[in-house]
């Protein structure tokens, strides 16, 4: 009898031979789907097909127990498992970049470049401009002249370990030849290029077909096998496999472009560490080009446009980073990007579809936004069946109507937006949308503030939807970063009953055997899940912070937060104090720079309410935010309140703020007496009459460069 129809035969038909001959298929089968989970994470089938061989292998166990193998898979506690990639942290963050789409935003990134800088307009900015590859980042450290680590992007400050998978690139320098630095961080681009992937995805397709057809005749066949949907992606999944020996046979390759951190200075422009990189053997992209101002920008964007189609590669767009290294020095990041460079994305790709329904989401927040659903079309390479339609205003003001043809593009190729519509094609019938003014998920009141144009949901966490979404916040890769966590996880989740708080998912450990009978909820399944839960019970804080869902507070304001406050304890004592209006706390909190009053008034309203307050200490029993580190501990000004006053001379306001941020000092707008400096320039006005009547530090402009180590 073949494996087929003897595991289609029920567990009480089975005959003692056929019981023991099954058996021991099942113990191989099993052992080698669990080699393909846990050490190549590669799984072949769904856990819900694995959870069939394993159920399907007890029962015939517990029918005969005599027959039970000293290798069975209920021997085993798990099976032998690889670690997944390691963590590693950048010594200096891979940010993201800030998007331009047009010539208006480029002279816009200029124009704040001098501003900061204190240049006068006629000052000229070049540039070196790089073709945007579609790629997988990848962080390389060398020690001595020795490639010694190599990482992922993860979530800008850490990545995954893949150096094994790097080594396999013959791209890749093993040794620097000299003279390099001491330690050096080399940023670059893991990628495919259009044949190599076509070609790859040609003979899957193939030997897909053939196993079909293999199929089809009743023979046995192997797994499934994937077929790859676009270089990009292609390229991340042949780098982050488990095993080097997959990633070797994947036709990758490398660009070098950036450099993160270095023991000491090896350029003075982005021009002349490119050609360093050349001169270490990176393979630099031949089309980057030193552009000596801005319009010769302008000129290089349109020239790429046109060369897109023909470059071996994919790119959506150029960055712009500027020439001057030390420029760069001085400008820095703001929030998650560098102030000196930009990506001048290309125009999106559009297509028309037609308009099937306009769904109401519920954000976490309360906010109801439209989302179109559609009939799939192809974009850039992309099925779309989704798109945002924003607000109510937006769906009026483009007289969007089910039924009607669309025109769809990807913004910036990758979020999904109606341009407008295709009047001609309308349908007889087709009536205005009517935005609902209750809640789809609760039935509360919906909203709309004066002047704002966003409705939202009264129904606060008594809403599920806006529980739902802020769990699923909770859990985001930039957020707490539980992986397992998804949509769909998170509302089953809800659904049973197991988690309507951040903190039960930390008591989910606690439920196990709730889970395990669920359709699709393995061991496997279950244990990934814990464990990633686990290792989540401490995280930065400001991690943490972002991670609440506060409205307006994201990412860059909950860093502000984490920097000026420090600690978990002490956030939330100012936070509490901070809610009586007119307090000293509150005024500490709207005067840190980039937070300011609106935010403060969010801040204080999550906790004027007894139930945040409430989630908020259920949850730091679980985790522990560690405390956000203070930049250079060696400075004066390191962990020091500073306000500056009055036009400097040397600088920019923003650029000395930024400088003293960079120190470790905690930048705010108002003098009060915990202010530690106060730094006068000329026409210093109020904040310098007001240090002095409390008697706080001031200095002059050369006193601050001079203790800043910049004079």
């Amino acid at each position: 009898m073949s494996d087929a129809a003897l595991r289609a035969r029920k567990v009480e038909a089975l005959t003692e031979e056929e019981a023991q001959a099954e058996l021991a298929a099942l113990a191989a089968e099993i052992a080698h789907h669990d080699a393909l989970y846990h050490r190549h994470d590669a799984p072949e089938i769904s856990d819900a097909d694995y959870d069939a061989l394993v159920r399907r292998n007890r029962a015939i166990e517990a029918r005969f127990p005599e027959l039970i193998r000293e290798d069975s898979p209920s021997r085993r506690v798990g099976a032998e498992t690889a670690e997944g990639f390691a963590k590693a942290r950048h010594a200096v963050p891979m940010l993201s970049l800030d998007n331009a789409f047009d010539e208006d935003d480029f002279r816009d990134f200029c124009a704040r470049i001098r501003r900061f800088l204190g240049l006068p307009a006629e000052e000229t900015l070049a540039f070196v401009g790089e073709p945007k590859i579609d790629g997988l980042s990848v962080n390389l450290t060398y020690e001595n002249g020795a490639f010694v680590r190599g990482a992922t992007r993860g979530d800008g400050t850490e990545g995954e370990d893949v150096t094994r998978n790097l080594l396999t690139l013959a791209e890749l320098p093993r040794r620097l030849p000299g003279p390099f630095p001491a330690r050096i961080e080399i940023r670059g681009e893991v990628f495919c290029e259009k044949a190599d992937f076509l070609a790859f995805r040609a003979a899957q397709v193939q030997a897909a077909e053939e196993r079909e057809a293999r199929r089809a005749r009743g023979e046995k066949v192997g797994p499934a096998i994937t077929i790859p949907v676009n270089p990009r992606n292609f390229a991340a999944g042949s780098l982050r496999q488990l095993d080097p020996a997959v990633s070797a046979q994947r036709p990758l390759k490398l660009f070098a472009y950036a450099m993160g951190d270095a023991s000491e200075p090896v350029a003075d422009t982005h021009a002349a560490w490119l050609d360093r990189l050349r001169g270490w053997g990176f393979r630099v992209n031949p089309v980057s080009e030193l552009l000596a101002e801005e319009e010769a920008a302008v000129g290089f964007q349109r020239r790429m446009a046109e060369a897109r189609a023909a470059l071996s590669y994919d790119i959506d767009g150029v960055v712009y980073k500027l020439n001057r290294l030390d420029w760069q020095r001085r400008l820095g990041f703001v929030g998650r990007a560098p102030r000196w460079a930009i990506a001048w994305k290309f125009p999106a790709e559009q297509a028309t579809t037609r308009l099937l329904d306009i769904e109401i989401q519920v954000g976490r927040t309360g906010a109801l936004t439209p989302r179109a659903v559609m009939e799939p079309v192809g974009v850039g390479g992309v099925m779309v069946t989704h798109a945002s339609l924003h607000n109510e205003d937006e769906i009026a003001r483009k007289d969007v109507r089910i039924g009607d043809t669309v025109i769809l593009q990807r913004a910036g190729d990758v979020i999904p937006q109606i341009l407008g519509i295709v009047p001609e094609k309308r349908p007889e019938g087709a009536q205005p949308f009517a935005f609902p003014t209750t809640c789809p998920a609760c039935g509360s009141h919906a909203v709309r503030p004066e002047g704002e144009v966003v409705r939202r949901c009264t129904g606060g966490l008594t809403c599920p939807a806006q529980t739902v979404e802020r769990l699923i916040h909770f859990a985001r890769r930039n957020a707490m970063d539980i992986e397992g966590l998804g949509i769909e996880n998170v509302q089953t989740l809800f659904d049973a009953g197991l988690v309507k708080s951040p903190a039960d998912i930390f008591r989910l450990k606690d439920h196990v055997a709730t889970m395990r009978g669920w359709e699709g909820w393995g061991e496997r399944k279950i244990g990934k899940l814990l464990e990633a839960i686990e290792a989540r019970r401490r995280v930065p804080l400001e991690r943490f912070v972002f991670a609440l869902g506060i409205r307006r507070i994201g990412e860059a304001n909950a860093k502000l937060l984490a920097r000026h406050y420090h600690s978990y304890a002490e956030w939330r004592e100012k936070m509490l104090a901070a809610t009586v209006i007119g307090s000293e706390a509150r005024e500490e909190l709207g005067s840190i720079q980039g937070i300011g009053p609106a935010i403060a008034t969010e801040l204080a309203e999550f906790f004027v309410e007894p139930h945040n307050r409430a989630a908020l200490d259920d949850l730091a029993r679980e985790v522990t935010p560690e405390d956000a580190e203070v930049a250079a501990a060696d400075s004066p000004f390191a962990g020091k309140t500073i306000v500056f006053t009055g036009t400097l001379q040397t600088m920019t306001r923003d650029e000395a703020e930024a400088q003293a941020e960079r120190l470790g000092a905690k930048v705010t707008k108002s003098v009060s007496k915990k202010t530690d400096f106060v730094v006068v320039g000329a026409e210093a006005g109020s904040k310098a009459t007001k240090a002095a009547e409390l008697g706080v530090r001031t200095l002059t402009e050369a006193e601050w460069r001079e203790m800043s180590g910049l004079a």
